[in-house]
């Protein structure tokens, strides 16, 4: 036995021209002595290891016959972490020992570059030019893909679950993935109806999941029916984690629990772009003739109101990339869109976080840094991590790059000499930086639009909310389900219905604005100009009312509501609703978020719904 582990480990040695197996016994003799237990391909793994300074790994290997399975497991992971990263993990800690290098030395990743304002498109909801990129918008989007970033759980939130399985309004209950799909077949429909079978008839879904979020979003579509898409519509792209990182030198963490397993972290949004690229998706809708990847977050429930003129403007201005944003305060916590010139000329549009923005300002020779200007906004927009790519220049560059994207480390160092971390690092990705490799030819712009109808995320516990210094957006399930009712309000005010002023209420600690609960599937109001055709005549709706439209030929004609209506019928049903209504309707009931007989997405939001009396149409 002995005979044949010495001749293996030999051959094993051979093949990889290593002379003689002195340095690996100076560098890992714990290793050489198993290297019998591991595959060809496991020994490569084990020289790459060696040569990137991991020897560590393995200083506390006992003779073979020990935890033999656990040696072969940890090599599988390795393999894993290796093939899940673009170049490999040699080249993870490579770039690792770089970023880490220039971290403790402070160096700025901006040096020697001038902020200004980029160029873009600024629409105001309704008027002409909004409705004409709206149009253009919808009649493209039968030739995008849509992508959704939904690899975080709730924990932020106070909630256990997905986040994409929360209500995103408790009017209804419509869950966050359910309005999202709703919206996709909407736009799929009126914009197949508009091209009169002229390219694709689907628009394509892909989900990117992550080992806390994939089996419980396959779990959720499967049991609701996909929300009435297909099946085969929806495509999953799981994201692996990367490995932890313990010091400067980049050496990889083990897992405090288990000396056979590498500690591992999410590596951030930013891998949807290798993995897109990896899993051949991107060619394939490519091939079927797509034009566009539309990419959005878990939990804005307002971003379908932007996402067709927003697409009408990337078509209209040809943008290879186009990034949602809103207007911004000086200083208000949300990266600003800039564009950057380096000294040596080149240039790129991206985003640059608020705790940088202000610095970079004020070194360029900006002495107030960011400061609003006369519209009392900053000129730099925000960035709501909602981008539109044209899919030929995106897939040619992903060809060249592999989907890598420009990472950063944020180590916690223990005190201010910067030589040991307070806990493992590992480097993290965004999908927004994609433009920093792009070349000066590349056509970035932004499309900026109101909040009120773009932007709402949920994504802060009531506590973390309620601290947040009054007149900023709380960002939280309270606020996320209030945004939904004001910009639906205002949208029918806009198109001519007499909608009450809303009252400020507290919840959670959060004042906001409660207006009418108005709902409506996205069939039904999908653009401004759907709704604008489907209401006549003097309407009217008071704060206290409650309006449900579920079904999609409804008009509404000469309506008075006071009370809860809510309005029901299948697809290809017309139906009129007037005339004054008026009953006892359904009232808001203020609830303690400390109060655990409460379900969790009821108690996040700080208020709860009855439903004392409704009309039921038809």
């Amino acid at each position: 036995m002995a005979t044949s582990t010495v001749g293996s480990t030999a051959d094993s040695l051979s093949k990889l021209h290593i002379d003689g197996g002195d340095d690996w016994a100076a560098a890992a003799p714990n290793l050489l002595r198993n290297l019998s237990l591991l595959s060809p391909e496991q020994v490569e793994l084990a020289k790459m290891l060696l040569e990137m300074g991991q020897s560590h790994l393995f200083e506390h290997w006992p003779e073979p016959g020990v935890d033999d399975d656990k040696k072969r497991e940890l090599f599988n992971q390795v393999a894993r972490l290796n093939s899940s990263y673009p170049g490999g993990l040699a080249s993870y800690i490579k770039t690792a020992k770089e970023l880490l290098a220039d971290s403790k030395a402070g160096k700025n990743p901006y040096d020697g570059f001038t902020p200004s304002v980029p160029s873009g498109e600024s629409l105001t909801f309704g008027d002409d030019t909004f409705l004409q990129y709206e149009d253009a918008g919808v009649k493209e989007a039968r030739k995008a893909a849509f992508v959704l970033v939904a690899g975080g759980l709730g924990e932020r939130l106070g909630y256990n679950g997905i986040k994409v399985a929360l209500p995103l309004e408790t009017t209804t209950g419509t869950c966050f993935l359910q309005h999202y799909i709703d919206s996709i077949l909407a736009l799929q429909e009126t914009s197949c109806r508009l091209a009169q079978g002229d390219g694709p008839t689907e628009i394509p879904l892909a989900i990117m999941t992550s080992d806390d979020t994939h089996s419980r979003t396959v779990e959720l579509l499967e049991s609701n029916a996909y929300f009435g898409m297909k099946p085969t519509q929806v495509k999953f792209l799981k994201q692996e984690k990367v490995a932890c990182l313990d010091d400067n030198d980049a050496r990889v963490a083990l897992d405090p629990h288990n000396k056979y397993k590498i500690q591992t972290k999410p590596h951030g949004h930013g891998d949807v772009h290798s993995l897109l690229y990896s899993s051949g998706v991107l060619k394939e809708w490519q091939d079927a003739g797509r034009r566009w990847v539309v990419f959005f977050q878990d939990t804005n429930g307002l971003l379908f109101k932007a996402i067709p003129s927003a697409l009408g403007v990337s078509a209209t201005k040809g943008y290879h990339v186009n990034s949602l944003a809103v207007p911004r305060k000086a200083k208000e916590a949300i990266g600003g869109i800039t564009k950057l010139t380096h000294q040596d000329g080149r240039t790129m549009v991206i985003n640059v976080e608020y705790n940088q923005l202000d610095p970079l300002l004020r070194a360029s020779g900006y002495p107030d840094g960011d400061v609003n200007s006369e519209t009392g906004y900053s000129p730099f927009p925000g960035n709501i991590n909602q981008l539109i790519f044209e899919i030929g220049p995106y897939l040619e560059e992903l060809t060249k790059t592999g989907g890598a994207i420009k990472e950063f480390v944020n180590p916690k160092y223990k005190d201010s000499t910067k030589t040991a971390f307070k806990s493992s690092t590992r480097l993290e990705c965004m999908m927004q930086d994609y433009p920093k490799t792009l070349p000066p030819s590349a056509r970035v712009g932004f499309t900026v639009m109101d909040a009120w109808v773009a932007y709402a995320p949920v994504k802060n516990n009531p506590e973390d909310a309620a601290k947040v210094p009054k007149g900023n957006p709380y960002h939280s399930a309270t606020s996320g389900e209030m945004a939904i009712y004001k910009a639906n309000s205002l949208i029918l005010r806009k198109a001519g219905v007499k909608v009450d002023d809303p009252v400020l209420q507290v919840f959670n600690g959060q004042e906001v604005e409660v207006w009418p609960r108005i709902v409506w599937k996205p069939k039904w109001g999908l653009t401004y100009s759907d709704v604008k055709g489907k209401v006549h005549g003097n309407c009217s709706v008071t704060q206290r009312s409650t309006m449900v439209i579920e079904a999609p030929n409804c008009h509404i004609v000469d309506l008075s509501l006071d009370g809860a209506l809510i309005i029901n019928a299948a697809d290809g049903t017309e139906v009129e609703v007037s005339g004054p209504l008026q009953n006892r309707g359904w009232t808001i009931e203020s609830v303690d978020y400390k109060d655990t007989s409460v379900p969790e997405e009821v108690r996040i939001r700080g208020f709860k719904i009855n439903k004392i009396e409704q009309l039921v149409k038809p």
